[in-house]
């Protein structure tokens, strides 16, 4: 049953990362037609469009991809409850869920900026990826880069930002529940 867990967690983790981007795009005013932006929407506009019939936006957040998102989490935790053979506790859930698509939006993010240093570092020019990760981090790089001095060409917005991130999945570990088990 392990490796049937690992199977059903990991889709639906990596569907709920899609939808977070999603989320994430349009808070950002990201490029929609990039492809890889493309490539988002069209894996989650078969779910998502309905949705937005019933559930409108709310200023700039989607809240169709944002129910799609906790629609995600819950049916993750029912289907690996169904295969444990355990009960399933709706209120319970519902807060796990909650706290699943903070802690994964946080997750996303940490990997995004090592992804993108990464490639500062190998990239010979301008692809469609590199492009939308630079749209969705810069909101939080550039304030970080007008308070730290200039250190000669050298870019540690990056590291704050990973360390703050680092410094409050800790934080919320010790005050919320499920946190760090989700």
């Amino acid at each position: 049953m392990n490796a049937l867990s690992f199977l059903v967690s990991t889709v639906f983790d990596l569907y709920l990362m899609v939808v977070i981007i999603r989320i994430w795009l349009q808070l950002a005013k990201a490029d929609f037609y990039n492809p890889f932006s493309q490539f988002i929407v069209k894996a989650t506009h078969p779910i998502v469009a309905p949705m937005r019939r019933v559930l409108p936006s709310m200023g700039g957040l989607d809240t169709a991809s944002v129910v799609l998102a906790l629609m995600v989490v819950i049916a993750k935790f029912v289907v690996l409850s169904l295969i444990a053979g355990a009960a399933i506790n709706i209120p319970t859930i519902l807060l796990i869920a909650v706290v699943s698509v903070f802690k994964q939006a946080g997750v996303l993010l940490f990997w995004m900026l090592i992804i993108r240093a990464i490639l500062s570092w190998v990239s010979q020019g301008h692809n469609p990826i590199e492009m939308v990760m630079g749209q969705l981090t810069e909101p939080l790089l550039s304030p970080i880069r007008r308070i730290l001095p200039q250190m000669g060409g050298l870019d540690l917005s990056l590291l704050v930002v990973m360390i703050i991130l680092n410094f409050v999945n800790i934080l919320l570990a010790q005050y919320v529940p499920f946190w760090a088990s989700v």
